[in-house]
This record gives structure tokens, sequence and C-alpha cells, in this order.
């Protein structure tokens, strides 16, 4: 049912939003008063990357294919 999460362009999908994020919380920061927005969007990049990561080793583990 929800196979599709483990998918490669999936996976790597979510590493890329959240590196994205990441880079834009870098940009804000730079910017006076954004550092709130860019605390925030920190931590979205750091979460989408995370469950990337957690989809990419359970991925591993049952052996799906891509």
């Amino acid at each position: 049912m929800i196979e599709w999460i483990f998918t490669r362009p999936v996976v790597i999908g979510l590493a890329v939003a959240g590196g994205g994020c990441s880079a834009a919380a870098g940009y804000l920061r730079k910017q006076a008063g954004r550092e709130a927005w860019a605390a925030r969007l920190d931590m979205t990049g750091y979460v989408l990357m995370g469950i990337s990561m957690l989809c990419f080793i359970i991925a591993g583990l049952r052996g799906t294919e891509s």
C-alpha cells in the first residue's frame, strides 16, 4: 500500500528537498531578522533528509527493488 515511499525517486526527492531547505536556511541567516524562519527551515530540511535516510535503510533491509 505505501510501498511507493521506498522507491528510489521518492527517497532521492526527499533528500533533495531537504538539502534545498537547508540551503535556503543558510541564505536566510545572512538577512537581518530572518533567524527564526531560517531555524524552522533548517529543521524542516533535516527532518526531510532524516526521513529519506530512514526510507533508504528500510528499503535496503526489506530488499525492495527500485
